[in-house]
């Protein structure tokens, strides 16, 4: 088990907003979780003691958003998304802590910029709905970046949102989207040695955090406006992403 201090301090706060985020609130912000953790710990590490938390906070989600998913949306970005985890299994050796850094902190900073520049875009004019054809892209990325830092959020939120649902519909999509990817990566996360111990003790003391994050999503979804909590989570991803990519171009 993981004794620093320091880790459970960003850790706690990491958990709980993915919770939040799988609740439907807060959109692809669980993005934050493995830069904070990756600021006291490896960013491998903290995929490996994320993911069954992950799968935990999956099974809450998908009970409370049962039946909202759209499955024309889910059978173009599953069968992508999959063929991006064999990616990102077979590419898993080559990359070092400070590359997976790198792209974490890119990640971070490129998703806080395409909210800024969305954000800003006249009131009253919509932006045109992507084809499904860009899912095949969208979820071949996210699978890719979910296997390496649970990061699958930004490409599929930059194309579902880019899509003609509601909120209800986009965030039940993604419930049932990002359960069948974090069950599909159990495998290789345990054959790459990932699974360690050491992990799974650590994830086991964390996992009571995950129903109570999932839970305040929900209750959020349903009753609070976002503004607020979006500037905050956006502001501290973007500061947390350009750390770690200083760290992981400085890096040895």
């Amino acid at each position: 088990m993981i004794t620093d201090p320091w880790f459970y301090l960003v850790a706690v706060p990491a958990v709980l907003v993915f919770g939040i985020a799988k609740g439907g609130f807060g959109g692809g912000l669980g993005v934050i979780a493995v830069p904070l953790m990756a600021l006291v710990v490896s960013p491998l590490q903290a995929a490996a003691v994320l993911l069954p938390i992950l799968c935990l906070m999956d099974l809450v989600g998908l009970w409370a958003y049962r039946g909202k998913w759209l499955w024309p949306e889910l059978r173009i970005l599953l069968p992508a998304a999959l063929i991006g985890i064999v990616v990102g299994t077979l590419l898993f050796g080559y990359m070092s802590a400070a590359m997976v850094r790198l792209i974490v902190g890119v990640i971070a900073i490129v998703f806080t910029l395409h909210h800024f520049v969305s954000s800003r875009q006249r009131p009253g004019v919509e932006l045109p709905h992507f084809s499904q054809s860009v899912g095949l892209l969208a979820g071949a990325t996210g699978g890719f970046t979910s296997f390496i830092a649970h990061s699958g959020g930004p490409p599929i939120s930059m194309y579902l949102l880019r899509r003609p649902l509601d909120r209800t519909d986009f965030a039940g999509t993604t419930v049932l989207l990002f359960a069948a990817i974090n069950y599909a990566k159990l495998a290789p996360y345990a054959w790459l040695g990932q699974l360690s111990a050491e992990n799974l003790l650590t994830s086991l003391i964390l996992s009571p955090l995950a129903p109570i994050g999932v839970y305040t999503g929900v209750w959020l979804h349903r009753r609070v406006s976002e503004g607020f909590f979006f500037r905050l989570m956006y502001l501290l991803l973007f500061v947390v992403g350009c750390k770690l990519l200083y760290d992981g171009l400085t890096a040895g």
